[in-house]
């Protein structure tokens, strides 16, 4: 019985992923992705001051989105290594960022609509 569980081991085993194997960023890296993320958040946080106001309400809601897609990639791609995973977790996280802008989309044009704001 051991024998078929040790062949059977060696079956998945098989070097396929071998040439796949990819080299993780230093711990540097992922400091400068956190500053990049940090910088971010202050634009994020900019935007709900009274005085940067004076833009329009869609560009703010438009800023704000950008930046929202592009700190999920970025934690997605390089903290949750979605970078070097097969295409398939990409795919749900894809269909993850999708489904909320969705929903950010209707819910904005529901208060525009009915006068929540």
């Amino acid at each position: 019985m051991t024998d078929l569980a040790v062949n059977h081991d060696s079956d998945l085993h098989d070097g396929s992923h071998d040439d796949e194997h990819h080299d993780h960023p230093s711990d540097w890296f992922y400091i400068k992705i956190a500053l990049i993320l940090a910088f971010f958040t202050l634009i994020e946080v900019g935007t709900y001051f009274e005085s940067v106001h004076n833009a329009p309400e869609w560009a703010m809601y438009a800023v704000l989105t950008f930046l929202m897609v592009v700190k999920f990639v970025m934690v997605g791609a390089y903290f949750m290594h979605l970078k070097y995973d097969t295409v398939m977790f990409r795919r749900v996280f894809i269909a993850g960022i999708v489904l909320a802008i969705v929903v950010y989309v209707i819910m904005f044009l529901a208060y525009n609509r009915f006068g929540f704001a």
